[in-house]
Parts: structure tokens; sequence; C-alpha cells
């Protein structure tokens, strides 16, 4: 008799509980894997500016060492200086790694392909054949194309106000840009589509596979442990292409300008770039979270214009500003 009590009330503690294992995204109306709160907080939201500020001035340090030494040997550069750091924070703050199940290995072993290698090949290979200005509009795309494929793949689907959100996103980000000539960027490379605009397409599909495939990973890994483990698989991949560079390159030459985008690459543009934005994918998912790499065009014309001294112009506060108002639409509750 007490056993059949206790089976009942163990069968209703279960039911209360089962609302917390799956978590509705409002703005989605898609169920969210454990772990995912679908609220993004002011904190969480200033990281992902942040972020969007650091990869901006990627575009900057990317072209300088792209200019510098061959793009697997540059990229190589700037995960091996991410991973010592990395696994620093992974000691210091979770008292090491984790030890990874068949599962977890080739989760982190896609992202290390996707997101840190052939991301890396596609954009300095990009950055060395054709103007930031021209690789940060197809960087734009990202979040379209997540959002499409986080559809076809996980069948999240975006509510009204997140699509509008993306789509004013992205004009802002177009029109920042371009200068305040969206459609004559477009014409223009409609008409001259080389081997650099190839490759930023293909860097923005490997771009969105990665954000999707970091969801999984998310699941079961903390940001610091997935960040570490992606970053230890790229860099693996990327020595493999570089040790046929390494020989050639002046070492001695190189100027400092070369070594401060390393370690800007490194500590910034990866370790704290890469650890927020998956606290972005754990907390609202892949789509709203991409949705924040609109502004990072806009912060790289800006940002052009500070350090190498182009002119301010009004489209890009203009872009800027439209840019703003549809990360914010998108991720509105």
């Amino acid at each position: 008799m007490n056993d059949s009590i206790c089976s009942r009330v163990n069968q209703r503690r279960r039911k209360v509980r089962l609302p917390l294992v799956t978590t509705t995204d409002i703005t989605t109306n898609h169920p969210l894997p454990s772990g995912f709160t679908g609220r993004l907080g002011a904190t969480l939201a200033l990281k992902l500016v942040l972020t969007a500020l650091f990869w901006g001035g990627t575009f900057i340090a990317g072209r300088v060492l792209a200019q510098a030494m061959p793009l697997m040997t540059a990229a190589a550069g700037r995960f091996a200086v991410a991973a010592v750091l990395l696994v620093v924070l992974a000691v210091r703050f979770e008292g090491g790694l984790p030890r990874l199940n068949r599962s977890q290995a080739l989760t982190t072993a896609a992202l290390g392909l996707t997101g840190i290698f052939l991301y890396n090949v596609f954009f300095l290979g990009a950055l060395a054949r054709i103007p930031a200005g021209r690789t940060a509009l197809f960087v734009s795309l990202t979040p379209i194309m997540t959002a499409l494929l986080a559809s076809a793949v996980f069948g999240e689907r975006l509510g009204w106000r997140a699509w509008l959100g993306i789509c004013v996103a992205l004009v802002g980000a177009a029109v920042v840009i371009t200068r305040g000539d969206p459609a004559g960027a477009v014409s223009d490379i409609g008409s001259s589509f080389g081997l650099g605009e190839t490759m930023m397409m293909l860097a923005v599909a490997s771009w969105a596979a990665y954000t999707l495939i970091s969801r999984k990973a998310m699941e079961s890994l903390s940001p610091i442990a997935a960040t570490t483990y992606a970053t230890l698989w790229g860099l693996a991949f990327l020595a493999m292409g570089a040790a046929g560079e390494v020989g050639s390159i002046p070492w001695m030459s190189l100027g400092w300008q070369a070594w401060a985008a390393i370690i800007y690459l490194g500590a910034i543009g990866t370790v704290l770039g890469f650890i927020w934005y998956y606290e972005g994918i754990r907390a609202v998912g892949p789509s709203r979270t991409a949705v924040f790499t609109n502004l990072v065009p806009a912060f790289g014309v800006m940002l052009s214009a500070v350090l190498l001294g182009e002119d301010i112009l009004a489209s890009m506060l203009v872009g800027g500003t439209i840019a703003v108002v549809g990360v914010t639409l998108a991720n509105r509750r």
C-alpha cells in the first residue's frame, strides 16, 4: 500500500517537473532544448553587441595579417594564441576540460572544421583578394542563412517580428557597408563576382553551419569547454595546412602590426567573442543570436574610419541605427 502511494507521488512529481525540461521560446513558438532559456537579458545583450564590435575589428586585423603571411599560417597563429588562453580559462574557472564521449568528440570536431578551419580559410582568403568593406557585405547575409538552415534542420520557426527584425538589420548593415548605395553595390557584385566573393559566400555558409552545430554542443558542454575543444580541433586542422608554409615566412621581418593582429584575433576575436556567442546560442538559440552579426559589418566599417582614417559618413550613422533597431526587434519578446 505504502509502495503504491509512493509510486503515485513520484509520478506526480515527475509530471510537475516535465515543463522544466523543455522551454518554449515565445519569439519562435518552438520548444528549445534543455538549457535554453529563451530570455535575452541586458547583460547578455551587451556581451553580444561587444562580440559584434570585437568581430568588426577582425576585418582590419585579418586584412593586415592576410597581407603579411600565408592564410593557413595566419589562421593557425590566431588559434594557437586562443588555444593557450582558453585552456588556462578552462583550468581556472572549470577545473579543467571534461572528458568527451564519442558524440561530443564528433560535435566539437565539426565545430572546429566549420567555424574555425573552413571559415578562416575562406575569410582570410577573401580578405587577401577583395576589400574589407566588400567582404562585410557578405557577412551581413549570415543571420538569414542561419535562420533558414535552422528552420530546415531543426524545424525552428521564427515569428513575423523576428523575421522583420532580421530583414531590417540586413538593410541597416547594407546601408553602412555600401555607404548609402546598396542597389549600386549589389549591381557591382553581380557584375564582378570572382574568387574572393565566392570564398566569402563559402565563409558565410561555414559560419551558419557552425552556429547550428553549436546548438548541439550546448546541450552537454559549457561555453568555455565547447569553445576550447572547437579551437583545439580547428588548430589541428589548420596546422596541417600551415606545415608547408612556415619555412617560407620571413619571421624576423614581420612588423609589430602583424604580431598585434595575431594577438587581437586570438585573445579578443576568439576567446571573448566565441565564448559570449556560445552563451547567446545557449540562451536564445542560433537564429536570434546570429542576428547580432548584422552589427559586425557596421562596426567593421566604422572602425576602419576611426583606425584607418576613412571618412565617417551620414550613411554609417543611419545604417548603424537601422541595424540596431532590427536586432532589437528580432530579439523582442
